[in-house]
């Protein structure tokens, strides 16, 4: 007898699965299993999370005390609130009169429902995303009906550069009254900083823009700095439209605890408070415990020149094997753990995104393909071909033994299709 899918209980809507979440159920119908070794995760989208050269401990348990059992602030514990806040002037703040307090940071339950209690604050107006971007955005962007959603397009052929003419302009003539971006970029590894950053912000504050930047892969940078940060152009931390999310899940390696967090005007900071008593509730009260100590200045920055020294020969490594593979990477990431691969120049059967993730599936290995970073947020454009089916999201986020693995495995798929 032939079985039926069962239909969507009355009044709910499919959510489909997208990007990292796809890649991973597909593999996963075929055998795949985190830790396997007959399989290459370059899909991956945290980092490897065993200890490094030169870095910090890592926790290895966490103690409860009695009062760990009750439920935290919605807006989370005082001291871990302290301790985010003091990070950042400590890192960006030194010497200005405006500094963070803890009534400028929420913590929450990782980047997605940081992102969540944002846009869910947001009211009748129009919000930018850029493209492409992190695939999460998409249905993030849809889901509360309350704003509009309008893409900014980047141009591949100018390394996705986007100017400060071009950002006051898109504001003005788009009438955006925010704009939300990952900054270093996902999945470019584009890097918005110095004097360009500075100037962004200058029009934010002209042009009264918020201006939400994602800042989970800050650490991850390779020009010798310890981290980046839009905070350090804010001008007054209470009147500067600039909302900034980080957390454990990727700069402190740390992606399981869940724990996140956002920094802004202290009356935005109270709208997130409220949001979040009825999206989520709040932060586990013993892990926000365990986290204060790895905000410690000197131990962040300690993390941060570990994870550089590690990701850098990982980076490198990556980009000239695939460009010897015929996947050129433009721009190479000044931020993230990512590759953006162009895969025009690969054999016929293996020059989109979509072509290339099956083939890689049949030898265990995943990658990510690029039409998953052309958000479009309630599907509004219409049905044609992505402008980045002809790329791919290459990983360097494993260890390196999983990276030369996988990097095998792509040759042979590329010496099969010749």
């Amino acid at each position: 007898m032939e079985r039926m899918t069962p239909p969507a209980p009355t009044g709910f809507r499919p959510v489909p699965r997208t990007g990292v979440l796809y890649v991973m159920e597909e593999a996963g119908k075929r055998g795949f299993r985190p830790g396997s070794p007959d399989w290459a995760n370059l899909g991956q989208g945290a980092p490897e999370t065993g200890p490094l050269p030169d870095g910090p401990e890592r926790i290895r348990t966490v103690a409860f005390e009695d009062e760990d059992h009750e439920y935290a602030p919605v807006d989370g514990l005082g001291e871990l609130r302290d301790a985010v806040a003091e990070l950042y002037n400590s890192r960006y703040r030194r010497g200005r009169r405006s500094r963070y307090t803890r009534e400028n940071v929420a913590i929450v339950s990782g980047g997605r429902l940081a992102l969540t209690r944002v846009v869910s604050t947001l009211g009748r107006t129009n919000i930018g995303h850029f493209l492409p971007d992190y695939t999460a955005y998409e249905e993030l962007l849809d889901s509360f009906g309350t704003f509009v959603a309008i893409p900014v397009l980047l141009d591949t052929d100018r390394g996705y550069e986007f100017s400060v003419p071009e950002l006051r302009a898109e504001i003005l003539g788009r009438g955006l009254s925010a704009i939300l971006l990952s900054n270093p970029g996902n999945p470019t590894g584009k890097l918005v900083t110095g004097d360009e950053l500075s100037q962004w912000l200058a029009i934010a504050r002209d042009v009264s823009c918020t201006m939400i930047f994602d800042e989970f892969y800050s650490h991850f940078i390779y020009d010798g700095r310890p981290s980046v940060s839009a905070a350090e152009f804010v001008e007054d931390v209470d009147e500067d439209p600039v909302v900034i999310l980080d957390g454990l899940t990727k700069n402190w390696r740390y992606p399981g605890w869940r724990v996140a967090w956002t920094v802004g005007p202290r009356r935005m900071i109270e709208s997130l408070a409220s949001a979040g008593s009825f999206l989520d509730g709040g932060c586990a009260r013993p892990i926000q415990r365990a986290a204060i100590p790895l905000l410690d200045p000197e131990l962040a920055d300690r993390e941060a020149a570990s994870i550089q020294a590690a990701f850098a020969p990982k980076r490198a490594g990556m980009i000239a094997r695939l460009e010897e593979l015929g996947i050129a990477v433009r721009p190479e990431p000044a931020g993230s753990f990512y590759c953006w691969g162009d895969l025009s120049g690969l054999p016929d059967g293996l020059r989109t995104g979509g072509e290339l993730f099956p083939a890689c599936l049949e030898e265990g290995l995943i990658t990510v393909p690029g039409r998953f970073f052309d958000v479009n947020p309630g599907q509004r454009r219409p049905d044609r071909p992505s402008r980045f089916q002809s790329f791919a999201r290459f990983s360097f986020g494993p260890p390196q033994e999983e990276i030369d693995r996988g990097l095998e495995k792509l040759a042979r798929v590329v010496a099969k299709a010749k």
